[in-house]
């Protein structure tokens, strides 16, 4: 009976809890019976099941990302394809239950994408180098470890490797959330017909990593950059220590991993590239300090969904000129994400304008932009569009 004298309905059977034949677990018991706990040889035996069907699983999705691969060289495409990469991916993500995080399931995708693309074709990456730099850290992280990476001197050369076919694609900075644009790499988009293809944002932690201790440092070695993002942390913390710059983080390492008086400000892969011990961890003075890399190629994808195009234009010298240009964005209500100016280096006083939008250049809006954009430019041309996935 219950409080009020009623009588209460029976009791609801109990819900089993999972079929235990499902759990592969040995001694599971009849349904609905929690199941024995399993010892540890009975865990690594499910383990090595399960492995062999993984292994299965990844060779058979990978025959038909090389059929998929075959279809796109007859069809004159590109093999890398950056907005079915973020489908992918999100789709993996969704469909998550854990405990893999996101991040780790997303990593793990990247080398299973990164090892297709590697048995599609002999894929080469250009990047601004030497090997553990940021650059190259970003490179990874878009291709994964299977490819072919080729280190360049400067921009310039990851460009040129890239428009002569040496090199597939290629990556280099843009900006850093702290410093702004890398201006070099803007200059280079004014003769170069490659295409911005894909983006990489990097979250940047620059270390003390030195063979001695933090008090026997006398010599800091820093790249201009990274002295930039860490001006702070030095002035507190190495106030009397000589700085010198070098060509790269990289670098930097290299030297200190000579010399027990010295340390160097780098990136970890820089600092157990070279076999520096890490003294100290994230020391940028900017706790949201971040680097945008742009990846280079020769043609775009279809729109994903959620792209960003780039353009840069010239206008003509008159009153009102910029915002007579800009005003198709405002009309079509398109949200520029940024604009920068460079000086065209080809007339005193001539700029060129850089402007990245919401939306990708197919779609109708920014398509009808981007052509009433060159009705008040001398001078036009779509860098190109590519996932915002970052």
């Amino acid at each position: 009976m219950g409080e009020s004298g009623k009588r209460l309905p029976p009791p609801r059977p109990a819900r089993p809890l999972a079929d235990a034949a499902t759990l592969n677990y040995p001694s599971g018991g009849e349904l609905g019976m929690v199941p024995a706990p399993m010892s540890l040889q009975e865990h690594r035996q499910a383990i090595d099941r399960l492995d062999e069907q993984i292994v299965q699983l990844l060779n058979e999705r990978t025959r038909h990302v090389l059929e998929i691969g075959q279809i796109k060289l007859k069809a004159g495409e590109e093999i890398y394809a950056p907005h079915r990469e973020r489908a992918v991916l999100q789709r993996v993500a969704r469909k998550n239950k854990g405990p893999i995080t996101n991040d780790g399931l997303r990593a793990i995708y990247r080398e299973i994408m990164s090892s297709a693309l590697s048995l599609e074709k002999t894929l080469t990456i250009a990047y601004l180098g030497p090997q553990a730099t940021f650059t190259h850290q970003a490179a990874i992280k878009r291709f994964g470890a299977s490819l072919r990476y080729a280190p360049q001197k400067t921009i310039g050369d990851v460009f040129s490797e890239v428009s002569k076919h040496r090199a597939d694609y290629g990556v280099v900075p843009v900006e850093n959330s702290t410093e702004g644009v890398v201006t070099h790499t803007l200059d280079m988009f004014v003769d170069s017909d490659l295409k911005i293809v894909a983006q990489v944002v990097l979250r940047i932690s620059h270390c003390l990593a030195g063979k001695g201790s933090r008090e026997q440092i006398r010599k800091l070695y820093v790249h201009p950059q990274t002295l930039a993002q860490c001006r702070g942390w030095i002035q507190r913390n190495l106030p009397h220590a000589e700085l010198v710059e070098t060509s790269s983080n990289a670098r930097s390492a290299e030297l200190a991993a000579k010399e027990k008086s010295a340390a160097a400000l780098c990136g970890e892969l820089a600092a157990s590239q070279y076999g520096v011990p890490i003294l100290e961890h994230d020391l940028q003075d900017n706790a949201a300090n971040a680097t945008r890399f742009l990846v280079l190629g020769r043609q775009c994808g279809p729109p994903s969904g959620q792209d960003r195009t780039s353009v840069m234009f010239s206008i003509r010298d008159e009153v009102g000129a910029l915002h007579k240009a800009l005003a198709p964005f405002r009309r079509f209500r398109i949200n520029m994400t940024k604009i920068e100016s460079r000086p065209s280096k080809r007339k005193a006083w001539e700029y060129f304008f850089f402007v990245d939008c919401d939306g990708h250049a197919e779609q109708p809006k920014v398509a009808k932009a981007i052509e009433l954009l060159g009705h008040h430019c001398s001078f036009v041309k779509v860098l190109g569009s590519y996932p915002n996935a970052e």
